[in-house]
C-alpha cells in the first residue's frame, strides 16, 4: 500500500464531532467531509428547515469578502449567492427627511444582505449532500470527557443519553457555548471574559410594495442614525427589509422609556419619520418581538490536548456593527482547512497553529465591530467625518498602494488579517487627526497641501 493510500485510510478513520450546526459548524463540516473526513454533527436546536422559526430574533448578516472566500473554498458561493442581496454603500437617513448615499468602496465592492436562517438552512442542505456528514438534531452537548475523548449528549426531547467518541472535537455552538463551558470547567488558567453593551436590539419589518416590488433602495444597507441610538434596515429577497431598532435599555432615549403604544409611535413619528408609513405592523412587531442583548466574548485557550478547538462565535463572540461575525467564523474554516494542507493531517500542530494565527484577529474584529457602532450611530451624519471619508477616498485612488481606508480593509481585503487592519487604521486615524486639523480643510481638503501632509506623514 502506497502512502497515499494510507493517508487516505488514516483520514477516513478519524471521527470529527463538531458541537453546533449553525453557520460555522455546517460550512466546517463540509471542508472536513471533503477531505474524507467523517463528520457527527450535534445540534441543541430542532431543525430549522421543519418548525416553524419564531420571529424577531436574528438580525440579518452582511456577507464580504471574507466569507465569500470561505464559502468559494468548498464550491458553493454561488448557491448561496443566489439567496443574497448585494448591497453598495450606506444609504443615510437624516432626522430631517433629507437623504445621502456613501459608498463602501469602489464602485463594483459590496457586501450582502443574507437572512441567518436562510444561509444556515442552505448550509445544512449542503453539508447532508456528503454521505460522511451527519446532523443530530435536538442534542444539547452534556458533558466532554477529555481523557477519553467522549462527548456525552442528552436528546431534549426524550432526555436520553448518547456517548460519542471522538479523535477532533470542535466547539462551533456560538456565544454561549456548551462545548467552552466544558473546557472552562475542566481547565486550569482558562481566561473568559464577557461584555454587554448598553444597547439592545428588536428586530422590525418594512413589508415588500402591493406589487412585491422594494419600498426602499434595494441595494443599500439603510441608516437613521441618531446619536445614542440608530435603527438600519437590510434588503431580503421577497421585497421585505428587516429592521434592527439598536437602543440603549436604560436612560432618556431607551426600551425602557417605550411602554405604551403612544409613546413608541410618539417615538417613531419623531425619529423615523420617512420609516413609519412604510411599517404598518410597527406596533405589532414592536410590542411581540423580543428586546435581545449584545455580547463580546473573549477567551483563551482555544485549543485543547491537540484534538479540541473552539470556533466561530464559541471562540470571538462580537457585536455585529462591522457585519464581520459570520465572516470571521466562516475565515476560521479558511484557516483551519489551509493548516491541513501545511500540516499534512497532523491535528496536533494544526492546532496550534490555529490558535496562533486566529486568537489575535478575533479579539482585533471584537475592538472593530464596537469602534464601528460608535461610528455608525453617532458619526455617519456628521460633516467632519464626511469630509474625513471623502479626503480618504481622494486619497487612497490615487496612492492606492499607500492607503486602503480601514473599513477596505477588513471588508475587501481577505489578504490582510483584522490584526494588521486594525494597527493600520489606527495609524491612518492618527494621521486623519492631524489633517482635520488644518486650518479651513473645508475649503481646502482637495488641495495638494492635503495630499502632501499625508504623504509626509506616511
Amino acid at each position: 500500500m502506497n502512502d497515499t493510500n494510507k493517508q487516505k485510510i488514516k483520514i477516513m478513520s478519524k471521527q470529527i464531532t463538531i458541537v453546533g450546526a449553525g453557520l460555522v459548524g455546517s460550512l466546517a463540516s463540509i471542508y472536513l467531509a471533503k477531505r474524507g473526513y467523517k463528520v457527527s454533527i450535534y445540534e441543541r436546536r430542532s431543525d430549522m428547515r421543519k418548525v416553524s422559526m419564531s420571529a424577531g430574533k436574528s438580525i440579518n448578516l452582511a456577507l464580504s469578502d471574507r466569507g465569500w472566500k470561505g464559502l468559494q473554498g468548498v464550491g458553493i458561493a454561488d448557491e448561496i449567492k443566489k439567496i443574497a442581496i448585494p448591497m453598495y454603500g450606506r444609504a443615510i437617513h437624516n432626522k430631517d427627511g433629507s437623504n445621502t448615499f456613501q459608498p463602501y468602496g469602489k464602485e463594483d465592492q459590496a457586501i450582502y444582505s443574507v437572512s441567518r436562517a436562510d444561509i444556515n438552512m442552505k448550509l445544512m442542505d449542503l453539508a447532508e449532500q456528503h454521505e460522511n456528514v451527519k446532523i443530530h438534531f435536538d442534542s444539547k452537548c452534556n458533558s466532554v470527557n477529555r481523557q477519553k475523548k467522549e462527548a456525552v449528549f442528552e436528546h431534549t426531547t426524550s432526555n436520553q443519553l448518547s456517548n460519542n467518541k471522538y479523535d477532533i472535537l470542535l466547539g462551533a455552538d456560538g456565544a454561549f457555548s456548551a462545548s467552552r463551558l466544558n473546557m472552562q470547567l475542566t481547565s486550569d488558567r482558562f481566561e473568559y471574559k464577557q461584555h454587554y453593551i448598553d444597547c439592545g436590539y428588536k428586530e422590525l419589518i418594512i413589508p415588500p410594495g402591493p406589487n412585491g416590488e422594494f419600498l426602499l433602495e434595494k441595494n443599500a444597507l439603510h441608516i437613521w442614525p441618531r446619536g445614542s441610538f440608530m435603527m438600519i434596515a437590510l434588503p431580503n429577497p421577497d421585497g421585505n427589509f428587516t429592521c434592527t431598532l439598536f437602543m440603549p435599555f436604560e436612560g432618556e432615549k431607551s426600551f425602557d422609556t417605550l411602554k405604551t403604544q403612544d409613546e413608541v409611535l410618539n417615538f417613531f413619528k419623531s425619529e423615523f419619520a420617512d420609516a413609519v408609513p412604510l411599517m404598518p405592523t410597527l406596533l405589532e412587531d414592536f410590542f411581540n418581538n423580543p428586546t435581545s442583548s449584545l455580547v463580546t466574548v473573549k477567551c483563551f485557550p482555544w485549543t485543547f490536548d491537540d484534538s479540541i478547538a473552539l470556533i466561530g462565535d464559541a471562540a470571538h463572540a462580537i457585536v455585529p456593527f462591522y457585519g464581520q461575525g459570520m465572516n470571521c467564523g466562516f475565515e476560521d474554516c479558511v484557516v483551519l482547512n489551509n493548516l491541513i494542507d501545511r500540516h499534512n493531517d497532523n491535528w496536533e500542530l494544526i492546532l496550534k497553529d490555529y490558535q496562533n494565527l486566529r486568537k489575535p484577529d478575533g479579539d482585533a474584529i471584537a475592538d472593530l465591530a464596537i469602534a464601528n457602532f460608535i461610528e455608525m450611530r453617532d458619526k455617519t451624519a456628521d460633516p467632519k467625518f464626511l469630509l474625513q471619508k471623502k479626503i480618504e477616498t481622494k486619497f487612497s485612488q490615487k496612492h492606492p498602494e499607500k492607503w486602503i481606508p480601514l473599513y477596505s480593509m477588513v471588508t475587501y481585503s481577505p489578504h490582510i488579517r483584522y490584526s494588521e487592519a486594525l494597527r493600520n487604521g489606527n495609524k491612518q486615524q492618527a494621521i486623519m487627526d492631524k489633517v482635520m486639523n488644518i486650518p479651513n480643510i473645508e475649503q481646502i481638503w482637495e488641495s495638494e497641501e492635503v495630499e502632501k501632509e499625508i504623504l509626509k506623514h506616511l
